[in-house]
């Protein structure tokens, strides 16, 4: 291990861990690498650390990827360990624990025991053999699945041999995004098939709607083992097939149809087999171009549906306008197979530089001639709609799934965020699925008298889309604004928006006015410190988290919450209530906030000026806590909330405590705190909450400003309002 990853152990600097090898003879010397860059052998710094009272601070996913890393290039042991982190799942935490504490020689022997016992098939799964050389990592991984859940410890294994394997460009699709794809099948879908699984994602989104046939593919094995493990976690009672191979070339699958396909197939891929499949009997639309591939994937996808099956696929968007695919775009229209395109806000997903879409086909049925319209959504809106992350002035709740013309969703976190593309933490996936299924549910249950809505979606008639260049884009076929704008309506809606924005404006000249700031005297104030690890041994407070998505209790799922409301960590970078509901949480893996509590962000991006930290208050109280938050419960009798949450959230704070430059994942053990009175803490508390309450006042001042200047805007250029008379300017209203 490196310099670098004794410090994030040990939760210093690395110029104190330089400091410890120049100081101290007994500091472990280096085992490897070279004079300038030297590697030490970490159980021995791990003794010499334990030895000086030092308790590591690292991440238990970093404990294990470091595990790995330490057995050098060319190990198997990882390509082992996938059963038997499905066999840890069902063990309980205090199981787990005292598996930890059993010899080397015993872990061994129950670790083969318990993965071959393991009733699940693995395709091309490595013989269940671990020799003394993966003890460290066996340990490693135990710590993993307890502390971190099985799901992450499997991503770290995956990540290990994705890079060994050299297979760039391969990315997991976000959780809201495949959950936002499994919605959109029809209820009923029970088999599901993914030629293109990966990690499994969709697969699993699909289960937890219902679906209890899973049928997936994949050319890389790590993945196809991934997918397998994601889906014994995920959904243990369906029954699931997993192959490894090119879907295009050698189906594992050619005489399956099934109710729906999921799919976020590899884009531009220039040998995908042109020349080998130009007669494949898939191609009933006409045979793919050379360069576009995903034309082959989508007949694949519809090959494998039963009539009236349904294939939701995310595409790059270029394959709406190429004219190389114009043909095959037309028989798709004509024949009734293409049903909807729904536009998504770059840095949604991977690759990040672009806006991606969501496909939805329906295999047409022998002699239906009802679809007559196709159904485009502009969810692009989410990133135009205003300042990144700043919700509706006049929102004070998400509408509910389903919901037309309410507030229009927004995006929560910077524009420029990386965070924001497949981190469900800074993306408001609640949001852009609202806007999305309820245009669809609409569109579906009465296409003949569904209504298009400005600005989000339009239904447009095939015949209107069957033109020389057969142009699916949505952004070209959703209007901006409404045909028949009533006047008199919108010019009382701009004079309540300036009454407003007039009284936010005064409310946020009260909220940062300046008196009674005063210096601290001629230089800055020092004092002591003591992490949220210190004091969470103390009893000061105590650390929870959610459960990772998809966990399950060791006696099996209770019945979903679907009525409690979810705080999501977008919800605390934008300043709102909890914004969406429980749809996958279970009673038995479920943490729930309580008034008082300090919210902390896991997940930030580099130039992230969001809010990191917030207490809950009443509106939080009962909600379920979301993925990638940290809750701190304080002892009211010994730590202020406001005065936490304050000096928790500095910048100079998070990043000392965090790893990663782009996704900066925050450690909250290793977040400093002020060890003062309660009666001082009380006083720094109130000065927070005043800072917490002038942003609030900010974002909301913005979101009313940008709402009038939009609706002004809309106005003026529809002919529905006239510029104010001046004193220079003649009366032109008759002309």
């Amino acid at each position: 291990m490196t310099a670098a990853e004794i410090s994030r152990i040990a939760g210093v600097t690395r110029a104190t861990v330089s400091n410890w090898r120049r100081r101290h003879d007994d500091f472990p010397a280096p085992s490897a690498g070279t004079e300038t860059s030297p590697l030490y052998d970490l159980p021995a710094v791990q003794a010499w650390l334990r030895g000086r009272g030092h308790t590591s601070t690292a991440s238990p996913t970093e404990e294990l990827r470091t595990a790995l890393r330490l057995l050098g290039p060319g190990s198997e042991v990882a390509a082992r360990l996938f059963p038997l982190v499905a066999a840890a799942s069902r063990r309980t935490p205090q199981e787990l624990a005292e598996l930890a504490t059993l010899s080397d020689d015993q872990l061994v022997a129950r670790a083969e025991k318990s993965a071959s016992e393991l009733p699940v098939a693995m395709p091309e799964a490595e013989p269940f053999h671990y020799g003394p050389d993966g003890v460290g990592v066996l340990r490693a991984l135990l710590g993993c699945v307890r502390e971190a859940g099985a799901q992450a410890a499997v991503d770290v294994l995956a990540e290990r041999e994705l890079d060994e394997g050299a297979a760039s460009g391969v990315y997991q699709t976000p959780e809201g995004l495949a959950l936002l794809m499994a919605r959109l099948l029809p209820a009923g879908a029970s088999r599901v098939l993914d030629p293109a699984c990966g990690s499994g994602t969709l697969l699993a989104a699909a289960a937890r709607q219902g679906a209890r046939g899973l049928y997936g593919q994949d050319s890389i094995a790590v993945q196809g083992r991934r997918t397998a493990i994601r889906l014994l976690l995920t959904a243990p009672e369906a029954e699931t097939t997993i192959r490894v191979g090119d879907s295009l070339r050698a189906d594992a699958f050619p005489d399956v149809t099934v109710d729906a396909v999921l799919c976020n197939p590899p884009f531009a891929d220039r040998d995908w087999g042109h020349d080998e499949l130009a007669y494949d009997p898939r191609w009933a639309y006409g045979v793919p171009p050379r360069f576009e591939s995903e034309l082959a994937w989508v007949q694949h996808a519809l090959a494998h549906l039963e009539p009236g099956g349904h294939a939701v696929m995310l595409l790059p968007p270029a394959l709406a306008f190429r004219s190389s695919g114009r043909r095959i775009r037309a028989e798709l229209i004509r024949s009734g197979a293409l049903r909807a395109v729904v536009s998504l806000p770059a840095r949604a997903a991977y690759p990040l530089h672009i806006g991606l879409q969501v496909w939805v086909f329906q295999r047409p049925e022998p002699g239906a001639t009802d679809r007559t319209t196709v159904l485009f959504v502009d969810g692009e809106g989410e990133q135009r709609d205003g300042a990144a992350g700043t919700p509706s002035a006049t929102d004070t709740a998400t509408p509910g799934a389903g919901t037309r013309g309410g507030a229009r969703p927004r995006r929560s976190g910077s524009s420029s965020s990386a965070a924001s593309s497949a981190s469900a933490s800074s993306f408001d996936w609640a949001g852009l699925t609202d806007r999305v299924l309820g245009q669809w549910a609409a569109f579906t249950t009465a296409p003949d008298t569904y209504a298009d809505e400005p600005g989000v979606a339009r239904a447009v008639p095939l015949v209107d889309l069957l033109d020389d260049v057969v142009d699916v884009t949505p952004a070209r076929h959703v209007r901006a604004t409404a045909a028949d704008i009533d006047p008199a309506a919108l010019s009382r809606r701009v004079h309540d928006l300036h009454e407003q924005l007039a009284e936010q404006v005064a409310a946020l000249a009260a909220a940062s006015a300046s008196g009674g700031w005063q210096p601290s005297g001629a230089s800055a104030r020092e004092w002591r410190t003591a992490t949220v690890s210190d004091l969470a041994r103390g009893g000061a407070l105590t650390v929870l988290r959610a459960a990772p998505s998809g966990t399950r209790g060791s006696k099996g799922s209770a019945a979903p919450t679907m009525d409690r409301p979810v705080l999501t960590a977008s919800d605390i970078s934008a300043g709102r209530p909890p914004s969406t509901r429980a749809v996958d949480l279970h009673a038995d893996a479920a943490q729930a906030v309580a008034a008082g509590d300090v919210l902390v962000r896991s997940i930030a991006s580099g130039g992230d000026a969001a809010a990191m930290t917030r207490v809950a208050d009443e509106q939080d109280a009962r909600a379920l806590l979301g993925p990638h938050i940290h809750l701190l419960r304080p002892d009211p009798a010994r730590l202020d909330p406001w005065f936490l949450a304050g000096f928790l959230g500095a910048e100079d704070n998070i990043a000392s405590a965090s790893t990663g430059s782009t996704h900066v994942h925050v450690t909250p053990g290793r977040l400093r705190v002020p060890l003062l009175p309660l009666e001082e803490q009380r006083r720094y508390g109130e000065a927070f909450r005043r800072v917490y309450e002038l942003r609030a006042a900010v974002r909301r001042t913005a979101a009313l400003a940008a709402d009038t200047a939009a609706t002004l805007t809309t106005g003026l250029t529809a002919g529905v309002l006239l510029p104010p008379d001046s004193p220079d300017t003649p009366d032109t209203h008759s002309a």
